[in-house]
């Protein structure tokens, strides 16, 4: 299924709650057009997300919904603003594609991401030296210097941890993961320490689900789930394959993904056992380097 252009995170919070508030004025979307000087489809654009609405535009369409609360005024029209500004990642926007630029602007703005992943460690969780055979493996024809700008993309993702309210990160790791050698004894070795290092539940928890657990509820692949601190907020679920990305965010589509990590949380073993487990590994490839 291919991947198709998706508003940010903040251009879809705004135009849901533009939406609603036409609505509830009992407001045709004519008419809201025909304030702001434009057409219905530009209307429908900006409710979707697809398209930024400008200050003058937002408190037109607030006059017109009548909406006097101020608290709710600014809210949006802040949301107008940060929603035309560039995040971080414009700076690589010669190397990513915009689908992936959409991922670091979902991810960016989360409050809480769960990430199930059985095939490799996760980009938020990589080592350098980790990142760069996967990316040179993933991208065979890039030159060092492009690698060398992928690897500083995921670097920058990383600080999203630094940050003074980094979002909640809840990982599961398939056994897979953690035996699947890339780059080499010593390479998986520094990984998995730095796993080790920057599990620090219940902010930042990395649980791994054993090979013991058999047949389970990620079979089918790699997702996030993001979910965002505002009510007007809509969970995203991603789903990563070849040719890109799929986002879901119809309720019933990301209550499945949420029950499936559930499923998958109750399968793996604790946060503590996990670390041991992990711990063994990473001594086997000690021993090998």
């Amino acid at each position: 299924m291919p991947s198709h252009p998706r508003p940010t995170v903040r251009r879809r919070r705004l135009g849901a709650e533009l939406k609603r508030l036409r609505e509830k004025a009992g407001v045709r979307m004519e008419e809201a057009a025909e304030r702001i000087g434009g057409d219905k489809p530009k209307i429908s654009r900006q409710e979707n997300g697809r398209q930024g609405v400008s200050k003058l535009e937002i408190e037109a369409l607030l006059a017109l919904y009548g909406v006097s609360d101020e608290r709710l005024r600014t809210a949006l029209t802040t949301l107008a603003r940060e929603g035309r500004r560039k995040g971080w990642w414009a700076q690589y926007s010669d190397i990513l594609t915009a689908g992936f630029q959409e991922r670091l602007s979902i991810e960016s703005d989360a409050a809480r991401i769960l990430a199930f992943q059985p095939m490799l460690v996760p980009g938020l969780l990589q080592t350098v030296e980790y990142a760069t055979e996967v990316i040179r493996s993933v991208n065979k024809t890039a030159t060092e210097e492009e690698i060398d700008s992928y690897v500083e993309v995921r670097k920058s993702r990383q600080e999203i941890f630094a940050r003074e309210s980094p979002p909640q990160y809840l990982c599961l790791l398939d056994e897979a993961v953690l035996r699947r050698e890339v780059g080499g004894p010593a390479v998986m070795a520094a990984q998995l320490d730095k796993i080790l290092e920057m599990n620090n539940p219940p902010k930042l928890t990395i649980q791994v689900v054993p090979f013991a657990q058999g047949w389970h509820a990620g079979a089918d692949g790699p997702f996030n789930v993001y979910s965002y601190p505002d009510p007007m907020d809509l969970d995203v679920v991603n789903l990563e394959h070849l040719d890109g990305a799929l986002y879901l965010e119809e309720d019933e589509s990301v209550e499945r993904y949420q029950l499936a990590f559930d499923e998958l949380r109750a399968a793996a073993l604790t946060s503590r056992q996990s670390m041991e487990l992990i711990s063994a590994v990473k001594r086997e490839f000690v021993n090998r380097a």
